[in-house]
C-alpha cells in the first residue's frame, strides 16, 4: 500500500471527542488552531469527532454549524486529515478541503520519515455483520429517507439519537485489550506503527513487528497529541486542553 498522505512533525492528533451541545470542549480546542494560538502542521482528525453527522441529514448540519465552519476555517491554513467515524461519516461535501478517508479506505497509511504508518479509525475490521451495518447507514438513499422522515416529524430522531449518545459511558476499560489487538493480524499492514481511536483505551503496545497505539478519547479526559521524532521513532506527546496549551 503506498502512502496516502506525508505525515509532518508538529501534526495534532485528536481521537474520539464526541462533540455535541452536551460536551462542546472541543471548540475551544479547534478556535485555539483557527486563531494560531496553538501552532500546528497539521489536523488529523481520527474519527468520532462529532458525536452525530450524518452528511444528507440536514439538522445534525445544522446542530453542529459552528464546529464544521471551524474545521473548514482550519482547513484553509493547515492540511486537514479527516478518518470517518462510527458516528460521523458521508463528509466530503461537508468538509471539502480536508482530506476525507472513509471507513472502506481505512486504514490509511502516511509516510512519516521513510516510515509507513498507519492510521484507522478503529471499527474497519469488525467483522461481517458490522460491515454490513455500517454499509446500511452510510447508504445515501438510506439517509435521504432518514432525512425526509426526521424532518417531517420534527427532527424526534436525531433528537432521540442525541439524547441517547449523551448517556452512553464512552470511558470504560476494555479488558483484555492486548490479547484482542494481538488477535486481528495488523502486522499484515507491514506498517511499524498502527495508530486508532475508537476504543478509548489511551494504551499502546510494542510488538515484535510494529507499534500499537490506542489514543486516549478527547471525550473522557480532554487529552489530544502531537507528534515529535525523537532518537530516531516517532513520539505521540500527549496533551491537555487546559494544562499544556
Amino acid at each position: 500500500m503506498s502512502p496516502s498522505f506525508i505525515l509532518q512533525d508538529g501534526a495534532l492528533l485528536l481521537g474520539d471527542a464526541h462533540y455535541s451541545h452536551f460536551r462542546p470542549q472541543l471548540l475551544q480546542l479547534l478556535e485555539d488552531i483557527a486563531t494560531k494560538k496553538l501552532q500546528v502542521s497539521q489536523l488529523i482528525l481520527m474519527g468520532d469527532v462529532i458525536d452525530a453527522l450524518f452528511g444528507g441529514v440536514t439538522f445534525t448540519l445544522h446542530k453542529n454549524s459552528k464546529i464544521i465552519a471551524l474545521i473548514q476555517e482550519i482547513s484553509q491554513i493547515v492540511e486537514v486529515i479527516y478518518l470517518e467515524g462510527n458516528h460521523d461519516f458521508n463528509l466530503h461535501k461537508i468538509f471539502p478541503d480536508a482530506k476525507v478517508f472513509t471507513l472502506k479506505e481505512q486504514p490509511v497509511i502516511a509516510d512519516y520519515r521513510g516510515e509507513k504508518v498507519a492510521f484507522a479509525h478503529g471499527d474497519f475490521d469488525l467483522g461481517v455483520g458490522y460491515k454490513l451495518y455500517s454499509s446500511i447507514i452510510r447508504n445515501p438513499l438510506i439517509l435521504q429517507f432518514l432525512n425526509f422522515i426526521d424532518r417531517k416529524i420534527n427532527n424526534k430522531i436525531i433528537k432521540s439519537i442525541e439524547n441517547y449518545l449523551s448517556k452512553k459511558e464512552d470511558c470504560n476499560e476494555f479488558s483484555l485489550f492486548k490479547r484482542y489487538i494481538f488477535s486481528r493480524g495488523l502486522e499484515k499492514y507491514r506498517c511499524r506503527y498502527f495508530i486508532e481511536g475508537h476504543f478509548h483505551q489511551d494504551k499502546s503496545y510494542v510488538f515484535e513487528k510494529f507499534t500499537y497505539i490506542n489514543l486516549a478519547a478527547f471525550a473522557c479526559n480532554e487529552r489530544f497529541f502531537m507528534v515529535r521524532y525523537l532518537q530516531e521513532k516517532i513520539v505521540l506527546e500527549e496533551k491537555n486542553l487546559n494544562k499544556n496549551i
